[in-house]
């Protein structure tokens, strides 16, 4: 069994890798199968300045990709809900995927959004698991878009 603390732990320090920006957080994910396997990893800003974390990393599994069962998405930040810079959510884009676990650091704060990726996930029988012990280290890389507030 593979532990999320670790898994997500990994996710939180993937944040750190983004470029800096004033209009968007800085989140890092990871796409993990049953067997603890990492498939993909990704991060805020990765490839495009819009680039989402969870959307970098499933990019990289490819246009149509379907999850194996028990696939966990891990990210600093609760998957996003809205947006305005691409046609669909990481909230979204999980879905389509068919990932059906994901695990958490940090709620998305109303910096920008008022964030309800974790409700969206579970109406739509996702199992999501908040680890808020890891969410002070998922908020270093943002703490500049937070003391602006």
């Amino acid at each position: 069994m593979t532990d999320d603390r670790d898994l997500l732990a990994r996710a939180v320090e993937l944040a750190r890798r983004c470029p800096p920006s004033r209009t968007a957080f800085s989140v890092g994910a990871l796409v993990v199968d049953a067997g603890g396997v990492v498939l993909a990893e990704g991060w805020s800003r990765r490839r495009d300045p819009h680039d989402h974390a969870e959307e970098s990393a499933l990019a990289d599994l490819g246009r149509g990709w379907r999850a194996p069962p028990c696939t966990t998405v891990y990210s600093s930040l609760e998957p996003c809900s809205a947006r305005s810079s691409r046609p669909l959510t990481c909230t979204e884009l999980i879905l389509a995927a068919g990932v059906d676990r994901v695990v958490f650091a940090w709620r998305e704060p109303s910096v920008f959004v008022d964030g309800e990726g974790a409700e969206l996930l579970r109406a739509r029988g996702v199992e999501v698991v908040e680890l808020p012990e890891l969410a002070a280290a998922a908020r270093g890389p943002n703490a500049h878009l937070l003391e602006a507030r």
